[in-house]
């Protein structure tokens, strides 16, 4: 393997020019023979025992050049790679030059780790909201204790929207009953649409007792059999049944917590609230800082490193759908995706990870953060108890580098913040605004687990 020629190119990326020499070459070609003989058929020899020459006599010369090339190119990609010191983040793009018995040429695209300029990284100013907790607030989050605590009761009068109608219903399509049309004591709850246009709102006003013929015209876009017909429902309402929720007072707050007053209850329900709303105005803060951390800095993003982080989201949502019990066939199927319209779809996700990962190794470098390996080894034992492994199956499951390098990213972040002020937002222009701050709104937290080692992929080069 020799390197001919490296040259610089726009975005990040590299171009080498790679020579395989003719031994090299000879000895992938002549592999290629040995494990590609038994398939072939030549007439006059048992199958697996042609000679090497005689079946290049018949298709041509070439005809192991292509085995051999996608033997030996990756290989001497890596070399050259390391040969270069180059810091390759993506997958390269592969183009054949020339290829015959003197060897072969091939040039490699290669997307290395690109340079970054940080702005202001200490003393980023971000908005942060301060929760304003109201009693209405509080009313809100009573409401499910309220809901659970309440009861249908039966009541002899006319049925209003709210009420729940104890109905037997039938339809008829012509006089004849159609599949799905009957039901004997249904709940329905008057005014909830669970029904097809028209049939709750001529129950309302019916006694328990009464029946009634209800003309009801099927929607449209109802499935094929019924859809868009006039039909007749005879609806018989057996019971009327009103909610009726629970007096608010200190009985119910014994009945649905541990307090002993309706006083002590809404305190702590506050409580719960300010903390979860101040969890979440963090959390919006730290990301605003982030966001204006990677907004400020100047970097070329290659491509190739935003296709591998696509692939590692694709890697860990088909997981967590296969925890599920759902293949990423059928989800895609379920949603009407391709693959392509998924991976554009976590495009811009991809880049503000890659974007917010180089921003954070640079502040790492810029205050040459470390990780001990006493900090490594606390991080493996969490790990394993987040999920319930052993700290050598977590340490199998995830190289020590990676998680090393997730920790340094972590430290740098958390720089960042400490040093981040709370205030007004940094005001742009519209036409400066950047990708990264458009993907924000695309981005939804990926969950933390342990990541597996990736082997790299590249395009396979074609022999012409």
């Amino acid at each position: 393997m020799k390197v001919t020629s490296v040259e610089k190119k726009e975005k990040s990326t590299v171009e080498l020019t790679i020579q395989i020499d003719a031994a090299q070459f000879e000895a992938a070609v002549q592999k290629a023979y040995l494990k590609s003989r038994g398939s072939i058929s030549v007439p006059g020899f048992r199958k697996g025992k042609a000679p090497r020459k005689i079946i290049e006599g018949m298709y041509g010369a070439g005809v192991f050049y292509e085995d051999a090339i996608n033997d030996v190119y990756p290989s001497a990609y890596e070399e050259a790679v390391k040969e270069q010191g180059l810091d390759d983040v993506g997958y390269p793009k592969m183009e054949i030059v020339e290829v015959g018995k003197e060897g072969f040429t091939f040039k490699a695209l290669v997307s290395v780790r690109p340079e970054v300029k940080l702005g202001t990284y200490k003393g980023i100013t971000a908005p942060k909201e301060e929760p304003k907790i109201t009693e209405k607030d509080v009313d809100e989050e009573m409401k499910p204790f309220v809901e659970r605590a309440t009861r249908l009761v039966s009541v002899k009068r006319k049925a209003k929207k709210g009420d729940t109608a104890v109905i037997d219903f039938e339809g008829f399509d012509n006089g004849t009953p159609f599949e799905g049309g009957k039901g004997e004591n249904y709940d329905l709850k008057l005014g909830s649409g669970a029904f097809v246009p028209g049939f709750e709102e001529q129950i309302i006003g019916m006694k328990a007792g009464e029946e009634k013929d209800l003309d009801i015209t099927f929607p449209e876009d109802y499935h094929a059999d019924l859809a868009g017909k006039a039909v007749v429902f005879h609806v018989k309402v057996n019971e009327v049944k009103e909610s009726q929720a629970p007096a608010v007072d200190d009985e119910f707050a014994k009945d649905v917590s541990e307090f002993e007053t309706l006083e002590a209850f809404r305190a702590d329900l506050k409580e719960k609230v300010t903390q979860r709303r101040q969890q979440q105005a963090q959390a919006d803060f730290e990301n605003a800082v982030m966001d204006q951390l990677v907004e400020d800095m100047e970097c070329e993003i290659p491509d190739g490193m935003v296709e591998v982080q696509v692939d590692r989201l694709m890697d860990d949502y088909a997981m967590r759908l296969q925890g599920q019990g759902i293949s990423m066939d059928d989800y895609m199927k379920m949603m009407g995706m391709s693959p392509e319209m998924l991976r554009t779809s976590a495009r811009p996700a991809a880049l503000k990870q890659v974007q917010t990962e180089l921003a954070l190794t640079a502040v790492a470098d810029a205050e040459k953060l470390e990780v001990t390996e006493e900090e490594l080894e606390a991080e493996f034992s969490r790990l394993a108890e987040q999920y319930g492994l052993k700290v050598e199956q977590v340490k199998a499951a995830v190289p020590a580098e990676d998680l090393k390098k997730d920790l340094r990213l972590k430290k740098a972040s958390s720089l960042v913040i400490a040093e981040a002020k709370a205030g007004k937002a940094k005001k742009k222009a519209a036409a400066k605004k950047t990708e990264a701050a458009e993907a924000a709104a695309e981005e939804a937290p990926a969950e933390e687990k342990p990541k597996r080692a990736r082997k790299k992929k590249t395009e396979e080069p074609k022999a012409e």
